[in-house]
């Protein structure tokens, strides 16, 4: 049994750094509450010029546009990745081989290498198809990602192999097998995957800044960096539409957090 001194210890330990981890949140509120000049000031506490700066922020970017590019390019694209690196994570485990193996080390290798070393090279491939400025140009390079296909075949070592076994006996397909049986099972690695893959696609600003040209393929990471342009910074503003930027992301986690701690775990039910 723990003391009432280590447990007092352990509690305010933890408080404090919650604290901490929070304030940055509570600092972003507040910043987006006040006038650019109190901002600056490093007032602490919350303002009421939040209305003033919405009504800034609408009339110089198109916040409506920003939102709907960035939740249809997340929700597609997250789709899309957990259907394909499921599939291939599966495979991976279940089918693999020696031939399998070394593609999965070739993969495993590809993470070291960092995007901004692969970005001209494909960008310069995209622009020879005559794919810029299209979204199946930016979607390609994120649909399949080695991180997200190693953590399914990490989360297929946990599936029992004698239900695959026993499936097949009673005449179930492949495909059958997956989708009826290993989807269900997954559910909370599912849930962990959507969470990273949504975040992540959320978040992106690189390639999307270089693959899509044209104002009405913007997206909330551009907005945000279109309010740091010229020579004066209404950081009311900005915090605004940084805090915006971030509510989608803090929902899909806050909703997912129990199955994407069991799914980063391996854990299956």
């Amino acid at each position: 049994m723990m003391s009432k001194g280590k447990k007092f210890a352990m509690y305010a330990f933890l408080t404090i750094f919650s604290l901490i981890s929070i304030f940055p949140l509570y600092y972003m509120f507040c910043a987006a509450t006040n006038k650019s000049v109190d901002v600056i000031a490093g007032r602490l506490y919350p303002g009421t010029y939040l209305v003033e700066n919405y009504k800034s922020l609408i009339a110089n970017q198109n916040l409506g546009l920003a939102l709907w590019n960035s939740f249809r390019n997340s929700v597609v694209l997250t789709v899309l990745c957990l259907v394909v690196c499921s599939i291939a994570g599966y495979g991976f485990e279940i089918y693999h081989d020696r031939g399998k193996d070394a593609v999965f080390t070739v993969l495993l290798t590809a993470m070291m290498i960092p995007f901004a070393a692969v970005m001209i090279p494909m960008f310069r491939m995209f622009s020879t198809l005559g794919m810029v400025n299209t979204m199946a140009a930016f979607m390609l390079p994120s649909i399949s990602t080695p991180f997200m296909i190693m953590m399914f075949r990490q989360a297929s070592r946990s599936f029992p192999h004698d239900i695959i076994e026993a499936a097949r006996i009673d005449g179930l397909s492949e495909i059958a097998i997956f989708f009826r049986m290993f989807f269900p099972t997954m559910r909370s690695t599912y849930a962990a995957a959507m969470t990273i893959v949504f975040m992540n696609a959320w978040n992106n600003y690189l390639w999307p800044k270089v693959i899509l040209l044209t104002n009405d393929s913007i997206t909330m990471p551009m907005l945000v960096a279109n309010l740091l342009g010229g020579y004066t910074v209404d950081y009311g503003m900005l915090m605004l539409g940084v805090f915006i930027c971030t509510i989608p992301t803090a929902i899909v986690f806050f909703c997912l957090q129990k199955s994407f701690a069991e799914g980063i775990t391996g854990a299956v039910k």
